[in-house]
């Protein structure tokens, strides 16, 4: 039988306290969020940004079902007085009210703050930053994955908005789940029980939900501070999602035809995302890049509803696991993945960041078979073929972003792990690349941390490539880049439970430039000596 994540995490069926780690703030200050009568119950956001242009989203809630305009203004101060770019356009019912705004002309590696006006009243105030050209010297972006409601509060969100000196925060998937509450995390004790309380199947399911979630406050802070650049998985649609299906998309139980249904999700996620629409003759397709000055490129996957053929069902069938006609990608998307890597290589960009959605190195059960097909070990043909290209064109410096499987992990990327001529974990030969997988925001790992530490020495044990990993604990990545080296570090948030700005730094590795290899380190990476203010 196939095992996926759930599987994986089965102990964690109850989200448990978290332990009382140190706390990094202990501050319990929170800004409100828009006033409770007006029309911007849902805050504002951006997202996607380039050196001359971002995307400003808010949604408006009217008394009907009524057009309305909607105003906007894009200032390089907070009181938005030197003021760079206005506006305005219609928030259309056809669009669930939501709106976006492509703003252009602007200046590189530059803070903006931004509003928005309707029916006689101001948004929140937002800030954004667009993206450097030329030389960089430093790259600071957040990453973060796994916020189910009904687990709990979106604490990790609020930590990673007080951060003033990012410049992005990466979304790589599961930003919402379908479930109907008690089927994967029961939220009525806590007051998050999921809204509609069903299955999601229809459009105006997926947006009641993307509004339930827009309407958090911590949510709406991390949104309102920084630019937002995301990319689903599968709980935005459906569990254990593929090309043309999903694990958990029953027609027989009156769910429909899956294009619909996946027709549907995409359309709220687009309405709802400060995400940039583009090709519009192949609607949906999210797979993009992000250049930051010559210092990184961040590559945008969809490892999830583009190209991806099912799942094998049977983790011991290694016949159609090794089926080369088998893709995570598909083949459009991954040659343009592979073109990526080579012009950011060939254009003299230090570093390769990969944002996608499930874990790229490999992992097996004690009797040597894949333990999910649902990630790149299930398709290993399309990972050979990714790390065939970094070796054959010489591409060092490629680190992989991974969400998806609620835990925390640091892995050396190799084709043979296993095998001692292969690779070698104290000086990294034969890795090709690194990997760093966040924890989940709210969803859990393995509640129980006797349990947690007992699994993690099984696998350090068997996985010579796996640095480090956590299987317990919520919280967040950062991701902090400059010429000589990439540090990645995992940061742990008190509790999930209740409201409350806890933290502590739980462990930190680096690669260097040329070295493919990740390296313990001591502490955490110092902050921007100066930042541009937060929004008020």
């Amino acid at each position: 039988m196939a095992i996926d994540r759930r599987g994986f995490l089965k102990a964690s069926a109850a989200a448990g306290l978290s332990l009382p780690w140190i706390a990094a703030c202990r501050s319990s200050a929170w800004r409100g969020g828009p006033e409770a009568g007006g029309p911007f119950r849902h805050g504002v956001a951006s997202g996607d940004p380039l050196d001359d242009r971002v995307i400003l989203w808010t949604r408006v809630t009217p008394e009907g079902d009524e057009d309305v305009e909607v105003e906007w203004r894009l200032a390089r101060d907070p009181a938005l007085r030197d003021e760079v770019a206005r506006g305005s356009l219609m928030a259309h019912a056809s669009r669930d009210h939501t709106v976006k705004v492509d703003a252009l002309g602007l200046e590189p590696g530059t803070t903006y703050y931004y509003w928005f006006r309707a029916l006689g009243h101001a948004s929140p105030t937002g800030r954004v930053r667009t993206a450097p050209v030329g030389a960089t010297d430093r790259l600071r972006i957040a990453f973060c994955s796994c916020s189910n409601i009904a687990f709990g509060h979106f604490n990790a969100y609020g930590l990673i908005a007080r951060r003033a000196d990012l410049d992005a925060v990466v979304h790589l998937g599961d930003y919402l789940y379908e479930y109907k509450n008690g089927e994967y995390g029961d939220g009525t004790e806590l007051g998050r029980a999921p809204q509609p309380d069903r299955e999601l199947v229809t459009l105006n399911d997926y947006r009641t939900r993307h509004a339930q979630y827009k309407r958090d406050p911590d949510l709406q802070e991390l949104h309102r501070q920084h630019p937002f650049i995301g990319v689903w998985d599968d709980h935005e649609s459906a569990n254990d999602a593929w090309l043309d299906g999903a694990e958990n998309h029953h027609p027989q139980a009156g769910e429909g035809d899956w294009p619909t249904r996946k027709a549907s999700a995409v359309r709220a996620y687009q309405e709802w995302m400060p995400i940039r629409e583009v090709h519009a003759d192949r609607r949906g397709r999210i797979y993009r890049s992000f250049r930051f000055g010559d210092l990184a490129d961040l590559i945008m996957l969809d490892t999830r509803l583009h190209g991806r053929d099912r799942q094998v069902a049977n983790t011991q069938d290694v016949k159609s696991i090794a089926d080369p006609r088998r893709s995570i990608l598909g083949r459009e998307q991954e040659a343009w993945l592979l073109a990526e890597l080579t012009e950011s290589s060939r254009s003299d960009v230090a570093w390769r960041v990969i944002g996608q959605q499930v874990m790229f190195a490999q992992l097996v059960s004690k009797e040597g078979f894949i333990w999910n097909p649902d990630q790149w070990d299930g398709y290993p043909n399309s990972r050979e073929r990714v790390l065939e290209h970094l070796a054959s064109q010489r591409i060092d410096n490629a680190i992989v972003l991974t969400g998806d499987i609620h835990s925390s992990w640091a892995n050396d990327i190799s084709p043979d792990p296993f095998t001692p001529a292969s690779y070698d974990p104290r000086d990294g030969r034969g890795s090709l690349a690194v990997e760093l997988i966040t924890p989940g925001v709210t969803s859990p790992g393995i509640a129980s941390p006797e349990r947690a530490s007992a699994r993690r020495r099984e696998i350090l044990e068997r996985h010579p490539h796996v640095r480090w990993v956590d299987l317990h604990r919520r919280g967040y990545g950062l991701l902090d880049i400059d010429r000589e080296r990439a540090q990645g570090e995992w940061w742990f948030v008190d509790t999930v439970s209740q409201r409350w700005l806890g933290e502590s730094f739980a462990a930190g590795f680096r690669t260097a430039s040329g070295r493919n290899h990740l390296e313990r380190v001591s502490g955490p990476s110092p902050p921007r000596e100066t930042a541009p203010a937060l929004a008020p």
